[in-house]
């Protein structure tokens, strides 16, 4: 039920938020809407549904459908302070991963981090910094570390003339769950860079990797992107879509090649 409450109190912010605004302002245009999306931490209500697939994974050549569910709601603290909530759920659909012929689907365990940054970026450069939780609402034996986990967060970037870039970092570890399962101790680093036109549409890249301490082990892909601004109907979206390159696995964890495609639901003031 707790899980249940929180994802009911997130859609009422995500459905009522846009109308909250106490004055009318001029609404953005699509490449002052590309620019927000390439900002992690920028005033816009968003929900990407972020759709991950991988072939070729693991001594059993086997398959992974992820979907990342990632609403992110702004809320401004005062005048020059902005609190940006982030939410990572994964859905997970993977086949012959753990052995021939075996199946898995469910949720994987949320990342759930909250970026105090400024209101008013100055000169393009902006940052932000807070905590970040591991959250373990897997559903899955073999999808959740059954750990509570908490660290900090934190992002630098610089835009300008259209062009993004920057760096994302998080360092979790375990504070409680289940004793029978290994202690987490990761961190997760993306570096990313962006180039948006007038028109909306963008070349993105950015690094996803993620060390495991513990294990010493370290995963790692680069992903690649061609976007557009657009509208579906009234919906304000932004849609994206590339190849997602493995580049670093653990011995046995290697993956032959990937793509990610996302829709994300765009809410301006």
């Amino acid at each position: 039920m707790g899980l249940l409450r929180i994802v009911t109190r997130c859609l009422f912010l995500l459905l009522f938020a846009p109308g909250l605004s106490a004055q009318e302002q001029k609404p953005p245009n699509n490449a002052e809407l590309a620019d927000k999306l390439a900002n992690p931490v920028a005033n816009l209500v968003s929900v990407p549904f972020q759709n991950n697939v991988d072939y070729g994974i693991g001594p059993y050549n086997g398959a992974r459908y992820t979907l990342n569910f990632q609403p992110v709601i702004p809320t401004q603290l005062t005048p020059t302070l902005n609190l940006i909530a982030r939410v990572v759920l994964p859905i997970i659909d993977q086949h012959d991963i753990t052995g021939p012929g075996d199946h898995q689907f469910g949720l994987s365990d949320a990342t759930v981090s909250g970026f105090f940054s400024p209101a008013n970026p100055k000169n393009g450069l902006t940052w932000g910094a807070g905590p970040a939780f591991l959250v373990p609402v897997g559903t899955n034996e073999w999808l959740t570390t059954k750990k509570w986990g908490i660290g900090p967060t934190a992002i630098v970037l610089k835009q300008a003339s259209g062009f993004t870039y920057g760096c994302l970092i998080n360092q979790l570890w375990s504070f409680a769950g289940n004793k029978d399962r290994p202690g987490v101790n990761q961190l997760f680093l993306q570096p990313f860079f962006a180039k948006n036109f007038p028109s909306g549409a963008g070349l993105s890249s950015n690094a996803e990797i993620t060390a495991n301490w513990k294990a010493n082990t370290t995963v790692a892909f680069l992903n690649l992107a061609v976007s557009a601004v657009t509208k579906l109907g009234d919906q304000t979206v932004s849609l994206a879509v590339g190849p997602r390159i493995p580049v670093a696995a653990p011995s046995g964890g290697k993956t032959d090649f990937g793509f990610r495609g996302s829709i994300t639901l765009v809410f301006p003031k």
